[in-house]
């Protein structure tokens, strides 16, 4: 692998890891929330 493509590729999937991350926590906060409101 070239040293310049990694450079460039490095913080680019760091930026998609990190929002994927968000996305995620968020999903599943949402879905806990619709959970509680349906069995309470």
């Amino acid at each position: 692998m070239d040293l310049r493509l990694a450079l460039v590729a490095l913080p680019i999937l760091l930026a998609l890891g990190w929002a994927g991350f968000n996305i995620g926590r968020a999903a599943l906060g949402q879905l806990q929330l619709m959970i509680k409101r349906a069995g309470g």
